[in-house]
């Protein structure tokens, strides 16, 4: 519990249903939705759309989404809604060309958006009420316009220079060429246009008709390869959960493309230590940490891709054999200096859980990848279109190279945690690559060290920079443990601004409470009744 005379959130405890998202609006239309008689499918889907609006340089329709589902019987349900490449993309094209690497900011990162193909597979598996009520409030809120949040407009005011680039990103998202301030009311007229589409015509709303046809207009005229063909070909994916034990937890996370198995591969290394007798912000559990978090993430980049490319099974890689050999080469007194993952996007999502009075659970992430995603925006319809296309490489053999209709690997990763067998955690954290290493770190700090979800999301961050060499650190941990980081080989500075973000719901089937936290970090909130 934490010290009551400081500054800091309590958990929200309740009975009947809860909701936490990364912004008050959404968790409050996620709240309404559940009191008229909407399950947390409908209402998690509510919030997603007015995040959607909210905040825009996170998330959008233009995006992608993945979700886990937990049933009443206790069943896990995943969901990849991420989009494809185009059907004509392929290594070879690109390499004719001299590109070997898909530019954030080029049309080439642009993939299919996947979310509204996820959305509609959630609600009619899931759902019990359609696009035409969940789309409702992000309607009001583009239409007749809402206040822009302080950490809304702290990433708004760095993406200014990239959305003048783009004559429909700075139509819709600049303000007499500048970025909104806080407090500023903002309108999306276009997007409002768009999602009445949505919620009348539902998906093919979107993936067909004027609105897929302005996306391919735009996108086409920059360069890429992506066609009308390609946006009616867009599905989501049904998948079965992957887990693995954590002292007395089992952590569940989706399959590839997506980076949950890295998670995983984090947990399993960490179960070999005995973190439990650690302090939890020194450096000896950190050093740990982010050594087994480094280990991974060179897994990642090297095995990760869509999962018909990837050519060791996922079963290997989250093996306790597999992670007892990383294990082993981690020196709890020196950094290992000859591993190197990949670089870190800057990049952030949104994150939200709802679970309601049936105890029906929602873990669901929702991400156009880096701040404003491609910076590309459709001018005639005010939709915002993802780069998660930059995941891909350029280069032949590779598992995660550019390939026609091919998925690229994938940062964004919804969860769950299993105790004694029952769904017992929803959880996410925002954040790009730190994902992962998120997921091991809140998990670790409820499990390990007994902390309340708050606590678990509030507590410091460290991950590496761009650089893959320097750690940035949060200014909560302590000097003593940065200089004990130091004295193992960790080059540590202070962060440039917070590390992700996070919500999460915790079950307490034993007495009947539900009990939320949502992360500082952001401007979000957990609510319940």
């Amino acid at each position: 519990m934490r010290d009551l005379q400081l500054p800091g959130r309590s958990p929200v405890y309740a009975t009947e249903a809860l909701a936490a998202t990364s912004h008050p609006l959404a968790t409050s239309a996620a709240i309404d939705c559940l009191k008229r008689g909407g399950n947390a499918v409908d209402a998690a889907v509510t919030a997603a759309f007015v995040l959607a609006v909210t905040e825009p340089a996170m998330t959008g329709i233009g995006g992608d989404c993945f979700a886990i589902v937990a049933t009443p019987d206790g069943q896990l349900h995943g969901l990849n809604g991420s989009g494809r490449a185009a059907k004509a993309a392929s290594t070879e094209w690109y390499l004719e060309r001299g590109i070997t690497g898909i530019a954030p900011a080029s049309a080439h990162a642009v993939t299919v958006p996947g979310a509204i193909a996820g959305f509609d597979r959630l609600l009619s598996r899931f759902g019990t009420r359609g696009f035409a009520e969940v789309v409702q409030p992000a309607i009001h809120y583009a239409e007749t316009g809402h206040a822009v949040a302080p950490r809304v407009a702290s990433d708004w005011a760095g993406a200014a220079r990239l959305l003048a680039l783009d004559a429909g990103a700075a139509k819709h998202f600049l303000v007499g060429g500048t970025a909104p301030a806080v407090g500023d009311v903002v309108r999306y007229p276009a997007l409002a246009r768009t999602l009445k589409l949505i919620g009348q015509k539902g998906a093919s709303g979107f993936y067909q008709g004027e609105v897929a046809e302005d996306m391919v207009a735009t996108l086409r005229a920059k360069g890429s390869l992506l066609t009308l063909d390609d946006f009616a070909a867009a599905q989501a994916d049904d998948l079965e959960p992957v887990s693995a034990g954590y002292r007395d937890w089992q952590l569940a996370e989706l399959p590839p493309n997506g980076q949950g198995i890295i998670a995983l591969i984090i947990t399993n290394i960490l179960k070999q230590f005995d973190i439990a007798r650690l302090d939890p912000n020194g450096p000896e559990r950190l050093h740990l940490e982010i050594e087994a978090a480094r280990l991974a993430y060179a897994c990642r980049d090297v095995h990760l891709a869509d999962p018909a490319a990837m050519r060791v099974p996922v079963g290997t890689l989250v093996s306790d054999a597999f992670a007892a050999g990383l294990a082993a080469r981690i020196d709890p007194a020196q950094r290992l200096a000859d591993v190197t993952p990949g670089a870190v996007p800057n990049s952030d999502t949104v994150y939200l859980t709802v679970v309601d009075r049936d105890r029906l659970a929602v873990s669901l992430i929702f991400s156009i990848f880096h701040t404003f995603g491609s910076g590309i925006a459709t001018e005639n319809t005010g939709v915002l279109l993802q780069n998660r296309g930059a995941c891909f490489v350029v280069e032949r053999g590779h598992p995660n190279t550019i390939e026609g209709a091919k998925r690229p690997m994938h940062t964004i990763i919804p969860a769950f945690g299993l105790k004694d067998g029952r769904p017992t955690l929803a959880f996410g954290v925002m954040g790009g690559a730190y994902q992962a290493a998120g997921h091991a770190h809140v998990f670790s700090n409820l499990v390990d060290f007994g902390m309340d979800v708050q606590e678990a999301i509030d507590a410091p961050r460290l991950f590496w920079a761009a650089d893959n060499a320097t750690l940035t650190a949060e200014r909560g941990l302590p000097e003593a443990t940065v200089a004990g980081l130091a004295a193992r080989g960790h080059s540590v500075v202070e962060a440039p601004g917070p590390i992700g973000g996070s919500q999460a719901i915790q079950i307490d089937w034993q007495r009947g409470v539900l009990i939320g936290g949502s992360d500082p970090r952001k401007d979000g909130a957990a609510m319940g009744y």
